[in-house]
């Protein structure tokens, strides 16, 4: 499955929610995770920012198997 931001599911930009469905991981494991890491000194928000920016919709992802 390829990285993309969901459509359903979303809190904020859908970043966590596409991660954990690219990784077979929960959500709500991947959000946790998440909000740990922003309290280590880090730049996780500007990685999520980026991701945002990046990641694209599902919608506008155009599948085509080979």
């Amino acid at each position: 499955m390829a990285l993309s931001r969901p459509r359903e599911g979303r809190m904020i930009a859908g970043v966590c929610a596409g991660l954990a469905r690219r990784f077979g991981l929960s959500v709500g494991l991947v959000r946790l995770l998440f909000v740990v890491s922003v309290i280590l000194p880090g730049s996780q928000v500007l990685v999520y920012a980026l991701l945002w920016l990046l990641m694209p919709n599902e919608d506008s992802y155009s599948y085509r198997p080979v």
